[in-house]
């Protein structure tokens, strides 16, 4: 059974910097890895490690405090050689010295045959903390009664690699008959069509061909064109590699830790695809591959949601994506913001980037304008392609009003979802930060 969607409000940046068919690969194996809590919302830490012992791949390294059986495990065997911790005592990151021995533990699979198994086995290997849930946009009970289950195969983000590429099509299809095991409805995949795997004869499994700009490949645009959440309701997200994962885990016994990061951004020398393992360190990765010019942001992910990095840090969940721009803090444009520079790359109208359709353009870090209260303008809706008034919606949330925040959507949305309107707000709002705040707010509240 197929579906199809088209997507009409949106934007893709045209950066500098892409990926293109004919770009380099290369291959890093890191030394150095690091384990981050903070990049699975909603996941409160727990040690199973201490300094000085020694791990293989797919050993416990933290546990989720609520839910116990939910657990981070570590990518290589090695030794943990650092726990370090912030302020009051969280959990930043567990640091682990590769051995080179690439010995990994083998789970049985054996009892995935049921519901019951299957989220066992997936919590046991850590691939239960990569998936995510509507609402909050965090990662499910694993007890929670799912209503469908929808998988993104693509990412419509500025630079972003092809999901598609480099996948086993057979794992995914596995991962994705799987997955029918926890829900009593539909599993959904979203694809592009120029790029689709093949999912024809899996009961349940429903093909979605999406089209359009950014945020298209969002998975909460897709949930919201194809069968939106309601109160009470709970659908669990994941991207396509994941899912081929999970197949691999089921065909192997072994969690794959491999991954393919492409790196991006106007600051890079040549653009590329590297073959790596997920919270690999990034300095020796990145080691003669950006220009010679300072003040650079190293961003995990893309120029949207990414995090900022330092040189010395780690690759960052979901594992696919380095974008590195420059900083701006060294720059000092004549009439600053309001520069008519066909250089600078805007939304609107005022200035001369918005008429050269086919030029790439690199920015850089800076905001280019103070904060200030928001416009009603309707600016957000011109690239938010889901049924919510967006500006009102984060108005609820910023005045805490839980009973606004439900009739407004609020069940729909995460962070990401405002991400491109944060990027042509002329008010300057950190809107994915509101939106997250406004999430875990309702949360605490309601449970």
């Amino acid at each position: 059974m197929n579906k199809s969607i088209r997507i009409k409000k949106g934007l893709d940046l045209r950066l500098v910097g892409g990926i293109d068919s004919g770009a380099p690969r290369s291959v890093y194996t890191p030394k150095v890895l690091a384990v981050v809590p903070d990049d699975f919302r909603g996941f409160v830490a727990k040690l199973e490690v201490k300094e000085g012992d020694s791990v293989k791949a797919g050993d416990p390294v933290m546990r989720d405090k609520s839910h116990e059986e939910v657990k981070l495990t570590s990518p290589v065997s090695g030794r943990v050689s650092a726990i370090v911790r912030g302020a009051r005592r969280k959990i930043e990151r567990v640091v682990i010295e590769a051995d080179g021995n690439n010995e990994a533990i083998t789970f049985d699979v054996k009892s995935a045959s049921n519901a019951e198994g299957l989220r066992s086995l997936l919590a046991a290997s850590g691939l239960w903390a990569c998936l995510r849930q509507r609402p909050y946009d965090i990662i499910p009970n694993p007890d929670a009664t799912l209503r469908d289950i929808f998988v993104t195969g693509f990412d419509s983000a500025p630079l972003a690699p092809e999901l598609s590429a480099g996948i086993d099509a057979q794992h995914a299809r596995s991962g994705a008959k799987a997955l029918t095991l926890l829900t009593d409805g539909n599993v959904y995949i979203c694809q592009r069509a120029s790029s689709a795997i093949n999912f024809d004869g899996i009961d349940r499994v429903v093909a979605v061909d999406v089209e359009g700009p950014h945020p298209a490949g969002n998975v909460g645009v897709q949930i919201a064109n194809v069968k939106p959440v309601n109160k009470d309701e709970i659908v669990m997200t994941l991207d396509v590699v994941t899912l081929a994962r999970i197949g691999q885990l089921l065909a192997t016994g072994r969690v794959p830790y491999s991954t393919t990061v492409a790196l991006t951004g106007s600051e890079v020398a040549t653009p590329q695809l590297i073959d790596t393992i997920i919270g690999a360190d990034l300095a020796p990765m990145l080691e003669g591959k950006l220009s010679d010019t300072p003040h650079k942001r190293i961003i995990s992910g893309n120029v949207l949601t990414g995090w900022k990095v330092e040189p010395d840090g780690f690759l960052r969940f979901p594992y696919r994506h380095i974008t590195v721009i420059p900083e701006g803090d060294d720059v000092a444009d004549f009439l600053g913001w309001a520069s008519l520079s066909p250089k600078k790359m805007s939304v609107n109208r005022s200035f001369p980037g918005h008429f050269l359709f086919r030029k790439r353009f690199a920015p850089d870090a800076r905001i280019l304008g103070g904060k200030r209260a928001m416009i009603m303008s309707g600016e957000y809706d011109r690239v938010f392609p889901m049924d919510i008034l967006p500006e009102y919606l984060l108005k609820a949330i910023i005045s805490r009003n839980i009973e606004q925040m439900e009739q407004l959507g609020i069940y729909e949305v995460a962070p990401e979802d405002f991400a491109l309107a944060e990027y042509v707000d002329s008010s300057k709002l950190e809107l994915q930060k509101i939106v997250e705040e406004g999430l875990e707010y309702l949360r605490k509240e309601l449970n």
